[in-house]
Parts: C-alpha cells; structure tokens; sequence
C-alpha cells in the first residue's frame, strides 16, 4: 500500500482489517472520448498505490514491449484493458471495475468505452457512481463524446465532476491550453446543469498532478487528483432522503420468524419507525433490523438488511416498504428519460420488460417525443430509437408500481428494459413524473360481465389467432372455420390484415414499427370482441413473436388459440396471387415478410397446420373446429 497502514497490516493484521472498514467509500467513473487516456489514468493510480503485485508488474513489463503504445515503457492501461481486443485496438470495450485504497479512502473506479458504439457501457458504469472523471486529450479539446459522456453524466444524477485535461506534456503543460479547455468545457457543462466542475491539468503517463502537485505545472494551486477524491464531500442525499426498501426476498426459515429483506436505498430507518408498505398501503411499526451479525439499531441507504415487521401483512418481493409520512408514488404511466442500448431499434407499442427496482412489469414504449442532440442539446423529432440514441418518451405498464422521480432517488426512479424472448438488456431510462391522465382514468364497473355474456352465447369466448407467411392460406381456413361456426349457430367475428387496414390502420405502413402497432391496436380491437363473447378469427402475417405473446397475455387462461398456417416459402411463393413476392423480388416492395423482413414462425402453437398443398382448406378448417370441441370452446 501507498499509506502509512502498511507497517500495521504486517503487525497487527486486525487492527489493520478494523481501520481500513471503517474508511469512507468512493465510487467514480472515468469517462470521455477515444484515447484520452482514461485507462492509462487508472493504471498509474494503481501503479503508485502500490496495488499491482510484482508478477501482474512483470508480465506489464512484457506486455508493454509486445503489445503497448509508450516504445517499451511501461503501458498503464495494460492494467485494466484485459480483453484480448482491447489490447490488439488499444481502445476500451467493456467497463472495468478496480479497487484501491489510499490512507483516507477506499475506491471503486470503473473504466468505461470512449467509442460511441459502446455508450451502453459507459451508462453502466455511470449508474452507481458519486464522481465523474471526463479526461480530455489536450491536443484535441472537446469532442463529441465528451459531450456525450458529460450529458449522460447530469442525466444519470451525478453531481461531483473531475474536468481531467490530460495528456497536457505533449503541449509542453502549456496554461493557455488548459485555460481554453476548460473555458469550452465550462460553458457546455453550464447548459446541461454539472455546476462546480473540478479542472485538473495531469499528465497520467508521467504521473504530473496526479498523486502530488507537478512542478511542470507551477501555474496551478489546486489539489492533485488524488487530493481531491480523497477529500471531496459525497453528500449522501440516499441517506437523508425518505426512507426506501425494495423487498428482494421473503426470509421465512421457521415458523418463528418472517422477516423482509432488501437493500435500504434512501433514507434510514430505527425499531420502532412507522412504515407503510406499497403499494397495497399498509402501514405497520418496525420490530426488528435483522443481520447476520446480529440487530442493528438504525440501517441507512446503503445497507441490505432483514426488517420484522410488528404486524402480519402480506409483503412479496417487489413491494417497497418506505417512511410511512413520505412513501412512494404508485402509477403505471410516466415520462422518462431513455437511452437506447440495443443495435435492433426502439419499436413503439411493442411489449418489453421493465425492471425498477426489484419489480418487473410488462411496458409499452410510445412514440418518442423527441429525440436529444448531444452536441447542440437540441430537440430532434424522432419516430423511434436507435442505439446509443436518448429521448424523452411516455410509457405505460401493465400495473401500477412504486416509483420516485429519478431526481429524487436514482433506485426507485431508475429502471432497464430487457427484450422479452432474447432476454437482453435493450434500454435505460430514469423517470420524471407520473402522467396525470393516470388518475383520471379509471375502470367502470359492469354489471355484465363475460361470464353473462358468455352464457347468453352457448360458447366460450376465444381468440383464434392465424398466423403465417403471405399466400399461406391462412385467410382462406379462417373464412372456411367461420362459415361452420356461423352455421352451427355461434357469434364470431372475422379481423383479416387486408380489411383493418382499410380503416382501423389505414394510417400504418410497412416499418417494423408500424406493424407492431397494427398488431397492438388488432390484439386491443380483439380483446373487446372476446370480452363480448365473440369467437374472434384474427388473420394476420404477424410475424414477430412478440406482438403474439402480447395478444395471448391480454386474455384470459386458454381464451388464446394461435393456429400456425405453415405453407412454406416456396408453397407461397408459388401461390402469389396478389403478385406481391414478384414485386418484393424486383425490389419494388421493401420490408416484405419472407423477403427482405423476418418471420418468426411460433414455437409452440396450440394447432400447426401444413398448407403447403397435400391437405385440401376444408380439412384444415375441420381440424380447427374439432380442436375448438375438444378445448370445450364450443359444444
């Protein structure tokens, strides 16, 4: 270590253990443009703290004459480039975490991408972080991605930012450089709102003014980096906000003892405290602050702890026990800030998981209201996102959740949304306020219901969902099966793409983004028509899982029947009565399923149908009939 506890760990390693627990903790970021030094900087603060052990400093040495960029100096960012790719390119892909220490202060820094490409990593990074450091290359000043990184920076809450102008030996520690940067810096970081920017002129190579004031640079009297990370006050406004607990687990090991366990991410909390559970609303006392080493007296953000509670109430993950006189907000639409991670575009209407805090719930994304210039903070019009694009969008979710604007507090006003079949992380947003039209809406109550209806009907309601390729003849079964249904007497009704789109979606092209929307707005039309009782045959291409899975979860247990007309593409093709695949093949329609857009055939339909020619359409609509006599859909 680079600190006087040195001598006591080889000692007394107990006391030793003892102080370093009780040292604050500092979490911060590096960030900026491309080759601006950010991983050479971590590298010399862990080089002169002492923490690279002789055989990582051996095999430094030897990776800096194979693979490093300083002539057979040592190559600091060979310290935590660790990808093979980082090291061939000399850029930074993934974010690196690092720890070290000083004699005041514990550190976790985290390296992140300067490309643009990887701006979903550095959000990452920047999302559990006290403190930025943006380098900048002093022979090359601003640059796109400073802005991008500074923007990214306020947006994400944080409030302590290091201006780190490095590189500054190769402008001969010139004041007049350092002075103009941070002219340029000052006014851009104005109109984003990062007040008190800290500047530091540095050398990381060199190590000037990073553990120590450089006499290279007698023009500056401010304190070193490590100076200044040492000392900075992190107000913890986690701490002395209203008190937070996501529930992450229900701790029942006997009959004895229930208790509710989560990371306390505001405020603090003593026995005794009232608390009220959300969203159902109850409120309760707290008994207990329950951890493995034994009660606590008082928990503050930060801590994960067991709460008992004095009352038995019924508390399941995802609940947010809070301050009882300034608990959360519960809605299920907002406004947010959102940054796009994923190379697939933002499709408005799709379903997606969101996930904020410990509760996930199904979203929808609409229109984006506009999109964010980072260089100009202009607001650009925007049908949808793409990657590293941020915007401002509505969203609306399936149910109402427990929320606090991100301002407020970064864990229960910050969430992710991840791709429902892939499972990918796909977006960020950080929430601002709750829609009003929220609370001005609500459902009416009936006094018929379904069940009524259905009992009027003779049949169960249903939604038969066909879907296929283009000339499948899915159109043609779901004409045969209604004319029988019709003909033994039930109620249906037939939605066929062609038709809705004379009216109901005239308005929609071909886009991804326009036939999720279609089939939103048909699964929305169909859901009314089954919940008066029809037997709904919905004909669609429908060509991405997604929108199917969001039409089956807006109904009711065995209410969906997706029915796969499987001709295949050259049956298809053959058919062509409209002409439609010859013109796709001329390239005179573009986004044509089959051709240039995917279909996504469904993996486990209740009834695949082969249409490729062998089974005449009166024996496939047969099939669906009998199908519907054996789910008990009709008698």
């Amino acid at each position: 270590m680079a600190h006087a506890t040195g001598d006591l760990a080889a000692t007394d390693i107990e006391a030793y253990l003892a102080q370093h627990e009780r040292k604050g903790l500092l979490r911060f970021i590096t960030c900026g443009s491309v080759d601006d030094g950010k991983s050479t900087l971590i590298g010399r603060l862990l080089y002169d703290s002492k923490l690279v052990f002789e055989d990582h400093l051996a095999a430094l040495e030897a990776d800096s004459r194979r693979v490093g960029t300083q002539g057979g100096e040592l190559d600091f960012a060979l310290l935590v480039d660790g990808l093979a790719a980082e090291r061939e390119q000399g850029i930074t892909i993934d974010v690196a975490y690092r720890f070290f220490s000083t004699e005041r202060r514990k550190f976790i820094v985290a390296d992140t991408p300067g490309h643009e490409q990887y701006t979903r990593n550095m959000v990452t990074g920047a999302s559990t972080a006290d403190l930025a450091v943006i380098l900048i290359d002093a022979r090359k000043g601003v640059l796109t991605q400073t802005r991008r990184h500074s923007y990214l920076v306020s947006l994400l809450g944080i409030r302590h930012v290091v201006l780190a102008v490095n590189k500054l030996d190769l402008v001969g520690f010139d004041q007049s450089v350092f002075d103009a940067i941070v002219a340029d810096y000052t006014s851009f970081a104005e109109q984003i709102g990062l007040d008190g920017v800290v500047p530091i002129p540095l050398s990381a190579l060199l190590g000037d003014n990073i553990t120590a004031r450089s006499p290279e640079t007698p023009w500056y009297t401010g304190p070193s980096l490590v100076e200044h990370l040492e000392t900075v006050v992190v107000d913890d406004e986690r701490s002395e906000g209203p008190f937070r607990l996501p529930v992450q687990w229900v701790n029942r090991p006997d009959l004895d003892f229930r208790g509710f366990a989560g990371p306390v991410v505001g405020g603090r909390v003593r026995p005794g405290d009232r608390v009220r559970v959300v969203p159902s609303g109850h409120d309760t006392d707290v008994a207990r602050i329950v951890t493995a080493d034994g009660d606590l007296d008082e928990a503050v953000a930060g801590q994960s702890v067991t709460l008992v509670l004095a009352d038995e109430i019924d508390i399941s993950r995802g609940d947010v026990i809070a301050a009882a006189d300034d608990p959360p907000a519960v809605a299920d639409q907002f406004e947010c800030h959102l940054v796009w991670m994923a190379t697939e575009e933002l499709l408005p209407g799709r379903p997606y998981l969101l996930k904020i805090g410990t509760r996930t719930a199904t979203a929808t994304v609409a229109r984006p209201k506009y999109a964010v210039n980072v260089n100009t903070l202009e607001h650009t019009a925007a049908r949808t996102l793409g990657l590293n694009e941020i915007g401002v969008c509505n969203i609306s979710l399936d149910r109402p959740v427990p929320f606090d604007p991100y301002e407020v507090n970064r864990d229960t006003g910050g969430f992710i949304l991840i791709d429902k079949l892939t499972n990918a992380t796909v977006g960020a947003g950080m929430l601002h306020f709750a829609l009003r039209r929220a609370d001005n809406v609500h459902w009416q109550a009936v006094d018929v219901d379904r069940d009524a209806r259905a009992r009027l009907s003779g049949h169960r309601p249903a939604l038969l969902w066909f879907t296929g390729l283009s000339g499948s003849g899915k159109s043609t079964v779901a004409n045969l099966v209604e004319r029988e249904l019709h003909a033994l007497g039930h109620r249906t009704y037939l939605l066929d793409g062609d038709n809705v789109r004379h009216g109901l979606n005239r308005d929609l092209g071909f886009t991804e983004a326009d036939r999720v929307e279609n089939i939103r707005r048909v699964a929305e039309v169909a859901r009314l028509m089954v919940d008066a009782s029809l037997i709904v045959l919905a004909s669609f291409i429908s060509p991405f899982r997604a929108e199917r899975q969001m039409a089956r979860e807006l109904l009711g247990e065995g209410e969906f029947v997706e029915i796969f007309v499987d001709s295949g593409l050259e049956a298809a093709e053959a058919r062509d009565r409209k002409g439609l695949y010859a013109k796709a093949r001329r390239g005179e329609l573009v986004n044509f399923t089959g051709i240039d857009s995917p279909y996504e055939p469904p993996e486990a339909p209740e009834l695949h149908l082969d249409s490729s020619g062998t089974v005449p359409p009166e024996e496939l609509a047969a099939t669906v009939v009998q199908h519907l006599r054996s789910a008990g859909v009709i008698p």
